[in-house]
């Protein structure tokens, strides 16, 4: 399939894709090997391969069959397709990033050389990132503002580095830095329910509550009736933001 494809005609086939390989998950079966070398098979780019992966790795995690169950981290980089090799790490980063095995992520790039680094895309440098900053390592902003740099408006590769932010404790900028990727032309229309729930959180951190307020009601307005466990993930974030509200205007006992 041609890069040349129509728009519509390309999200088309990357739907059956989707559906072919959540077809694989749900009878047991290999479906990261398969979806990548049906990603290969129609020389994705990095951002087609990184938002069919990120939705495929979460919903078979959902369903008990993690890309993990299936991928040997010490096969992905042997694969002679260079398309279909970053599309099994994708898969393989991602199932780590949803177990939030942050260390896993860290240690398997510490393994690669120097000019392996440099070869990687721009998601996977992402996924790179969120290691470093959901163990509030700071050694992640400089990599962080690299995937910046070259991600320009891709929602996928963004949310990567706000989830490494949201999962932070401590470090420095952390709220600061969330809003300034949320402020961008990406998440300007307001309708990403999961940007909403990281706008509330970094207003939560900086004790702007009813900044905190409004973004997590707008977000659970946007946010799919399917979606129940996350929709409990925004109302715990509700509570906790009228929680420190109400404590924090809670008038002091006298004495």
């Amino acid at each position: 399939m041609s890069q040349a494809t129509a728009p519509n005609g390309r999200e088309e086939l990357l739907q059956r894709l989707r559906a072919a390989a959540a077809a694989s998950a749900a009878q047991g079966e290999n479906w990261p090997l398969l979806l990548a070398d049906l990603l290969g098979g129609v020389g994705a780019t990095w951002q087609e391969s990184a938002e069919v992966c990120a939705d495929a790795a979460w919903q078979a995690r959902s369903i008990g069959r993690s890309a993990l169950l299936f991928l040997d981290p010490r096969e992905i980089t042997r694969h002679g397709d260079p398309t279909t090799r970053r599309a099994l790490c994708h898969l393989y980063l991602n199932g780590l990033r949803y177990d939030f095995r942050c260390h896993s992520i860290e240690a398997l790039f510490d393994t690669l050389t120097s000019p392996g680094r440099h070869e990687l895309d721009c998601y996977t440098r992402a996924l790179w990132a969120f290691s470093l900053l959901a163990q509030s390592h700071s050694s992640g902003y400089p990599l962080m503002e690299e995937v910046l740099a070259e991600a320009d408006d891709h929602a996928k590769t963004l949310h990567v580095l706000l989830h490494g932010l949201w999962l932070a404790h401590g470090l420095s900028g952390r709220e600061e830095a969330m809003l300034t990727i949320l402020g961008g032309k990406a998440f300007a229309d307001r309708v990403d329910p999961i940007a909403l729930f990281r706008e509330a959180t970094a207003h939560r951190g900086l004790g702007q509550y009813a900044q905190a307020l409004a973004a997590i009601d707008e977000a659970v307005e946007h946010l799919s009736p399917a979606a129940v466990n996350v929709h409990a993930d925004f109302v715990r974030e509700r509570s906790l933001i009228t929680a420190l509200h109400e404590m924090r205007h809670r008038p002091r006992a006298s004495g």
